[in-house]
């Protein structure tokens, strides 16, 4: 991506897109029902002037294009001239399907406009900024979509980055466990004797390495599962689709045990779920 201003005209559309968002930021999707401040990631787009950020000691330069990843609205540790324009953007937590315990460390990351993930982010964020009043009429749209998964993906990246692991044997063993449970979430018979078996392993040692990481081999499984469900059911290709079905395609046997779970990782219940991303893309959501 090109690090060269972007015309004058082009930064005060920018502009206006951010002021008239909330907390003069824009919402790249619509915050579902009972989402707090804190639970939104917020991307900072450098689009003109001089700007720097200051971390730990020392100052990063910014380019145009570049991002600034923070969980407040306003990135700490960021110095910029009276020229500098730059267009904030607000993500529910929701939408990234990453860990609240990652989410809680993306504070204070930066990705190159010029490179890498960064680069398609920059791109789609600013495709976004000049929609941004179309945007708002349906917070549901594809485009809006997309960028959510990009920063998703971005994010994991800039994670891994900051906490490079020198991977012993174990976790090289956890990383093809976590891929074979991809492989296998809509398998209602996924659990953690099939899973110690494919691995040639004991279902003890199975259970060992994911306490490493704070989180059971069941609480993993129903977590990939529900993510899973959720995005099914927000799609506007399955809005006329049965939560049940959906349920019982991604290996939950109970629709009960499914709701619940459902409720207590996302706040609202699939049926309420389902409606409200059937509202934001203007169907009628399935009986």
């Amino acid at each position: 991506m090109s690090e060269t201003p972007t015309p004058e005209g082009a930064v005060h559309q920018l502009d206006q897109a951010a002021r008239e968002g909330g907390n003069g930021c824009i919402d790249i999707l619509s915050p579902p029902p009972g989402t707090a401040p804190g639970d939104c990631l917020y991307v900072a787009l450098h689009v003109h002037g001089a700007a720097s950020v200051r971390r730990g000691g020392a100052s990063t330069v910014l380019a145009p294009g570049d991002l600034l990843i923070d969980t407040t609205p306003h990135p700490a540790g960021l110095l910029q001239d009276s020229e500098c324009r730059m267009v904030h953007f607000r993500v529910p937590c929701f939408y990234l399907g990453v860990r609240q315990s990652d989410v809680r460390r993306a504070g204070g990351l930066m990705a190159r406009g010029s490179e890498g993930i960064g680069s398609l982010a920059s791109q789609f964020l600013r495709t976004l900024a000049d929609q941004a009043r179309a945007h708002r009429a349906r917070p549901g749209n594809h485009l809006a979509r997309s960028v959510s998964d990009v920063v998703a993906i971005l994010v994991t990246e800039l994670l891994d980055r900051e906490n490079p692991e020198h991977l012993t044997g174990a976790a090289e063993l956890l990383s093809r466990i976590r891929a074979h449970i991809e492989q296998n979430l809509v398998d209602p018979d996924l659990s953690p004797e099939s899973i110690a078996r494919s691995q040639h392993i004991s279902v003890r040692y199975l259970h060992k390495l994911f306490q490493q990481d704070g989180m059971t081999v069941g609480q993993w499984v129903r977590q990939r599962r529900l993510d899973a469900c959720r995005r099914e059911l927000e799609r506007p290709s399955r809005q006329q689709t049965s939560v049940s079905a959906v349920a019982h395609r991604w290996g939950f046997v109970s629709h009960s045990h499914f709701s619940r779970a459902f409720r207590a990782a996302f706040g609202v219940s699939p049926r309420e779920w389902q409606a409200y991303a059937t509202r934001t893309e203007g169907h009628k959501p399935a009986s």
